[in-house]
This record gives C-alpha cells, sequence and structure tokens, in this order.
C-alpha cells in the first residue's frame, strides 16, 4: 500500500511497465462480468432508491423540492468558484507544453474521423438539451430572470441588467443570449473536457484501465484498486444515473408535449410511462448493435436531421436578424463572461442560484457519462487539438444553434407582444415558434424526431459508460449488462417523473444536483492527478 504524499510524478504507471488486470476483483456469477462490489453496491442502491420513492411518493416529493433549492442557494458559489477552475485549467493545458502530447503515444492514429466524432459529441454531451432549452431559456432570460415584462416605447422598464437601470428589447436580447451561452459553451465543456482528458491520458498513455478511479493514481496510489476506488467510481456510477434521468425526464417531457400539440395524445403518466418504455426498447436494441453499430450510426443520423432543422429556421426564419442575433449574442457572452461567472456580488440571485448553480451541478453529474464516452472515441488526439475540439467547437456550434431558435423566438415577440411562443410551457416552445414558419407540422415532427434519437442514443450510450465503470473499465464486458442497466435508467426517470407529479421535472434536478454536488470535488482532485501525469510525460518527450 503506497501512501500518497509519496506518490511522485516518476511513480505514475506506464504501460510498458506495468500491468493492470481490469477482472482482479471481478465475479462471473450467471455468465456476467461484474466489478465486486461496484456493480452490488451501486446496483441494489438503484433498486432501493426506485422502490423507496414509490413506496412513499408524499415524502419523496415534498423532499425533491426542497433538496434543489437548498443545494443551489447554499453552494452557489462553490459550483460557480469550480465550473470557473475548470476553464482556466483546459485553456492552460491548451497553450502548454503538454498539449502536444498526443492521447495513445506518438504514433496513435485517431480511431474516428471528425464527422464521426463530432456527431458522437453532440449526441451524447447536450442532444436532448438543446432542443429542450434552446428556445425556452433565451426566451426565459429575455423575459424573466434577465430580462423584463413590460415594453414601454421599445425600453424594457422592469429589468436592470447587470447594473444598468434600463435596457432597450435590443440590448435584452443580447444580454439574454448572452446568459443561455454562457450556460451551454465553455464551462460546460470545460467539465466534459477535465473528466474526458484524464480518463483518456490515463487509459491510452499509463496503460490504467478506463474507470474513474485510474485517473487518481497519482494521488491514490494503490489504493485506487482498494475502497477508495471504490467509493470513487460507485459516485460516478450514481452521478451518470440521475443526471441521465434528467435530461431523459426532458426529452420525456418535450417529446410528449409536441405530439399533444399536433395530434392531441395524452400526456399524462401512463403516457409518459409508456413513451419511455418504448424508447428504452429501441435504445436496447442499439446497445445490443454495439458503439459503432449502434451509437455511432444514430449520432450521424441525429447530426444531420439537427443540422437540416437548424438551416431551415435560418432560411425560413427571419434570416437577418438570426444572424444579428447570433453575432451580438456572441459578443455579448464574451463582453459579459467574467460578470455572469462571479459567484459573488450579484443581486439576480435567480439566475446564479435557479439557474447557473442548477446547470454547473447537472453537467458535473452527466460528467462521467459524457466524459468516459468522449475518451473511449478520441484516442489519437493531441491534448491541444482534444481541448480545442471539445470546447470551441461547441461553443460555436452552441452561438449558432441558440441565435437561429431563440433568436427567432424572442424576434416573434418583440414584433407581437401576445405571441404564443411568449406564454408557452418550457416544453412546448420550441413547437409554438415553429409554427408561424412554413411546414410547421412537419419541422414539429422532425423536433420529436431528434429529441426521441438523442433520446435512445444517450441511454445507449449512458449504459455502455455505466457498464464500463461497474465492470472494472472492461469496454467488452457482456452484453447482459449493459440491458440490466438501459433498463434501470429508463425505470429511474419513470420514477422520478410519476412522483414528481407536477414537480417532475423539480424532481429529476434535484437528484441531478444531489449528485453533482460531491462530484465536483472529485473532478477539482482530477485537475491536479491530470496535471501530474501531464507534466511527466511533457518532461520525458
Amino acid at each position: 500500500m503506497t501512501d500518497s504524499a509519496e506518490i511522485a510524478v516518476e511513480d505514475v504507471p506506464h504501460p510498458i511497465d506495468t500491468e493492470y488486470d481490469t477482472g482482479r476483483d471481478n465475479i462471473t456469477p450467471f455468465g456476467l462480468d461484474i466489478h465486486n462490489p461496484v456493480f452490488v453496491i451501486s446496483g441494489l442502491s438503484i433498486i432501493a432508491f426506485v422502490l423507496v420513492t414509490l413506496m412513499f411518493q408524499k415524502e419523496a416529493t415534498e423532499f425533491f423540492g426542497w433538496l434543489r433549492p437548498f443545494l443551489t442557494s447554499t453552494f452557489d458559489w462553490f459550483f460557480l468558484g469550480a465550473a470557473n477552475i475548470f476553464v482556466v485549467f483546459c485553456i492552460f493545458l491548451m497553450v502548454s507544453p503538454m498539449g502536444k502530447i498526443r492521447l495513445g503515444g506518438a504514433d496513435a492514429k485517431p480511431d474516428y474521423g471528425y464527422m464521426g466524432w463530432f456527431a458522437m459529441l453532440f449526441a451524447a454531451g447536450m442532444g436532448i438539451g438543446l432542443m429542450f432549452f434552446g428556445v425556452s431559456e433565451p426566451m426565459s432570460h429575455f423575459a424573466s430572470s434577465m430580462g423584463g415584462t413590460n415594453i414601454e416605447n421599445g425600453v424594457r422598464t422592469d429589468w436592470a441588467p447587470l447594473g444598468a437601470a434600463k435596457a432597450s428589447a435590443e440590448a435584452a436580447r443580447n444580454l439574454g443570449m448572452a446568459a443561455t451561452i454562457f450556460h451551454w459553451a465553455l464551462h460546460p465543456w470545460a467539465i466534459y473536457a477535465v473528466l474526458a482528458l484524464a480518463l483518456a491520458f490515463f487509459t491510452y498513455n499509463r496503460g490504467l484501465p478506463l474507470t474513474l478511479r485510474s485517473a487518481f493514481y497519482p494521488l491514490l496510489g494503490e489504493r485506487v484498486w482498494g475502497w477508495w476506488g471504490h467509493m470513487i467510481d460507485t459516485m460516478a456510477v450514481f452521478a451518470t444515473l440521475f443526471g441521465l434521468a434528467t435530461s431523459l425526464g426532458f426529452g420525456t417531457e418535450q417529446a410528449l408535449a409536441g405530439m399533444n400539440f399536433l395530434f392531441g395524445w395524452s400526456t399524462g403518466n401512463g403516457a409518459k410511462v409508456l413513451l419511455i418504455a418504448v424508447i428504452t426498447g429501441l435504445a436496447l436494441i442499439s446497445v445490443v448493435r454495439g458503439l459503432d453499430g449502434g451509437v455511432k450510426v444514430l449520432s450521424e443520423i441525429n447530426i444531420v436531421m439537427a443540422a437540416l432543422l437548424l438551416l431551415f429556421v435560418i432560411i425560413v426564419g427571419p434570416t437577418a436578424t438570426i444572424f444579428e442575433t447570433m453575432w451580438a449574442g456572441g459578443v455579448a457572452y464574451v463582453q459579459e463572461i467574467i460578470p455572469l461567472s462571479m459567484p459573488f456580488g450579484r443581486e439576480d440571485a435567480n439566475f446564479s442560484q435557479g439557474w447557473t448553480s442548477f446547470y454547473w451541478a447537472w453537467w458535473i453529474s452527466w460528467s462521467p457519462f459524457v466524459g468516459m464516452f468522449i475518451a473511449r472515441v478520441s484516442r489519437g488526439r493531441t491534448v491541444r487539438e482534444f481541448i480545442f475540439c471539445v470546447i470551441v467547437i461547441p461553443t460555436i456550434v452552441c452561438v449558432l444553434w441558440m441565435g437561429a431558435f431563440g433568436g427567432t423566438a424572442i424576434a416573434q415577440v418583440i414584433a407581437d407582444a401576445a405571441a404564443p411562443v411568449k406564454s408557452a410551457a418550457l416544453e412546448l416552445k420550441l413547437f409554438q415558434m415553429l409554427m408561424p414558419l412554413p411546414l410547421s407540422t412537419l419541422t414539429s415532427i422532425l423536433g420529436i424526431l431528434l429529441v426521441l434519437v438523442f433520446f435512445i442514443t444517450s441511454s445507449d450510450s449512458g449504459s455502455l459508460v455505466i457498464d464500463t465503470i461497474t465492470a472494472g473499465g472492461k469496454t467488452d464486458a457482456p452484453v447482459s449488462q449493459r440491458i440490466f442497466w438501459c433498463t434501470f435508467e429508463g425505470i429511474v426517470a419513470a420514477t422520478l417523473l410519476l412522483v414528481g407529479g407536477s414537480g417532475a421535472l423539480t424532481a429529476l434536478q434535484a437528484m441531478a444536483v444531489s449528485t453533482g454536488f460531491p462530484f465536483t470535488i472529485v473532478l477539482l482532485a482530477m485537475c491536479v492527478s491530470l496535471y501530474i501525469g501531464l507534466r511527466q510525460t511533457a518532461k520525458e518527450s
């Protein structure tokens, strides 16, 4: 047993002199390949959570209603400060000499081309989120937490953005877009990048198993194979499952709202359970087909459909206004990123606590899932290329997407204060925005299909990631284990939606925040560990 204080840079293992048996603690009952005790603890805990929540629905509803606001209001400074650290750390790695290190060694070649790589990044990283919040969040910031609701002679009279006394409708739009981009650009993708880079580096350059504990070898030494490692991996399973359930819940609410809007279909509990069951069944088919035959194919299909919908809105919508919104919103984001990032001195507590704290906790709870998935498909990239593509390019796409969808909706409201998109529920705003445009029924159906396919790819790739963690880093564990996790992802999402009732999304968000809080500490420690490993490799090259 090695004391962590004695772990020096030179002690980080190399694949050429150390072999790690990913099955050292595995047991194989009934043909399974289980990493004991991570699978057992996490699996039984999830089953117990579902049963207890369903047995005590009233108490669970009250608890979820209290949990999210408590965590986001009490620890907003912690979430905001940590996210800022992740951004600065990624920028430092990208511009430092460590940026030239190649994941997998100097001669490694990328496993996937840019098209397939980017498609999988977006499908796993924020597919459902962009569909749900692409219209609703810019509208929300424009009209409430960072915007106002009253316009007199083109000037908003009930909003003081960042200390200003009044703001024109145009300024309100630009700052609303800046706030939206802030939640979907550099900060969340820096969170993903830190974990993904750490896993990829210690797996491909140091020969360690593809699991969370491996990233802590410089800090914990051989203790990563004991209970310290078990706790890290188990925490990652909880964070992944509840973070994923939150996104699946958003997707379910939006898809059902769209179906009800177009065809009058029910949006009740039975419909929610049925939709989750159908989509989970389709995800199981993708799970059986594997990464290349399932997730990769669906991700590429989805990226094409998303691009078509984006181009359609830009072309038939208020094109000049959309491009103006993209540019002005992007500029406002650059100008306001520091004030928006500050955890102290904000007059608008609703924004920092109700929006930003939740978002950062949600992204962090998703980071084991997205980070491990990105690591699996990123062998052969340099650190600099990896960070640039994982952070900067998604930021650009975010500006385009939010500018097109959010900009179109805001333009409709500015032109007509009674526009339906203004008062529509969050999950319905996308479809209300599309209604005034040509071919609205067809594009709304396309939007529903996008949500559903993102749903499938998220569930599929999430089950692959959880299975890898609970199998001790193995990527070829029996398919039956992936089926187990894929099934329970759907069950957890359905449970939280049912128990939450009218506050279903609050219940989902509460669980994402509760797992994101402790995992923030894990990610901060991971930055230190990753720096130690990269510094050694940079010295040797």
